[in-house]
């Protein structure tokens, strides 16, 4: 069964004449006729008495409403998508990490909603794993997070970097780790240390480092706000790793400190001789979205204006004159 057919089908109902349908239908009468024999043969059943004037059977009476309302579901799904295609889309969803809601999207939410008023915009701050599940569900169209591969790898993906940033050391501005200018990793197994609940791509990224160092985590809290994370460390003993933009505000209380890592020296080999490579903690920002989902005007503007703001430009030029 073809939507033509069941167009040709109504015309004729309509107009209760093959030859005047099949001028409406911009065809010649005999094609209407086959598309109305075709659709007849589908259904095993005589959908018109064939005399003057081309009246329905009740198998065709019986057609009749469930034809229009077939027809009238085409022609909004049509009409929506082209809507769509057009930049007609109702609402933007995005989710995106915390630090990256807080210092980085809200010039940029501004100058969406400036380009586009009519589209309702939806952002929330999840962790990086989650958000790319929800990516991949459908329930958001871009995500901003810490990039995770294995979320990644699917061939409708489209990941484009933003920046690279260091890993650094939380504590309360009097505890014992301060007296280091670069925190040893030899010294974070002795402190008891808070870290983000599971979903999050920073409790991955710090267990799979830490793991490889053969230092082994004191956890004893697991919290999803920053705001959370300061005023537990502010307390006391216990410590935090959190990636550089989650520490804007904390380098600004005098009842916080935060430490870089010391860099870790590792042996390689190459063709030619051993080589030592001195590495960071780092983690990888990322915006992520589907390729057709870049085809819909508001979404890819949006993506354009992440991509050209200047944060995230500056970040880039920086991280590309660290590795020159």
């Amino acid at each position: 069964m073809r939507i033509e057919q069941l167009q040709a089908f109504l015309t004729i109902a309509e107009t209760g004449n093959f030859g005047q349908a099949a001028r409406q239908c911009g065809v010649t009468q005999s094609t209407i006729s086959r598309q109305i024999q075709a659709l007849e043969g589908t259904l095993g059943a005589l959908l018109f008495h064939r005399t003057a004037q081309a009246k329905l059977t009740i198998a065709g009476e019986k057609m009749l409403p469930r034809a229009k309302k077939i027809c009238q579901e085409w022609e909004t799904i049509n009409q929506e998508i082209a809507d769509l295609q057009g930049g007609k889309q109702p609402e933007l969803c995005v989710a995106a990490i915390h630090s990256v809601c807080s210092h980085y999207l809200p010039p940029i939410l501004q100058q969406f909603c400036h380009d586009y008023p009519h589209v309702q915009l939806r952002v929330t701050a999840l962790g990086s794993d989650r958000a790319l599940k929800v990516l991949r569900d459908g329930l958001v169209d871009v995500a901003i997070v810490m990039n995770n591969r294995f979320l990644t790898t699917s061939p409708e993906m489209v990941v484009e970097i933003l920046y690279s940033e260091n890993i650094e050391v939380l504590m309360a501005a009097d505890h014992p780790l301060t007296q280091f200018n670069e925190i040893p990793w030899s010294e974070l197994a002795h402190y008891p240390q808070v870290v983000f609940k599971e979903g999050y791509g920073m409790q991955r990224l710090v267990q799979e480092w830490l793991t490889t160092q053969n230092i082994s985590l004191k956890i004893v809290m697991e919290l999803n706000t920053l705001d959370a994370f300061r005023g537990i460390v502010r307390q006391g003993e216990i410590i935090a790793l959190l990636p550089e933009t989650a520490l804007i505000e904390a380098r600004q209380d005098r009842s916080l400190a935060v430490r870089p890592l010391a860099k870790i020296t590792e042996d390689f080999l190459t063709h030619e001789s051993p080589h030592k490579m001195i590495t960071n903690l780092t983690r990888e920002v990322v915006l992520v979205t589907t390729s057709d989902r870049l085809t819909i005007p508001p979404i890819n503007h949006f993506c354009q204006l992440v991509q050209q703001h200047p944060n995230f430009v500056q970040k880039v030029a920086m991280n590309q004159s660290l590795l020159a």
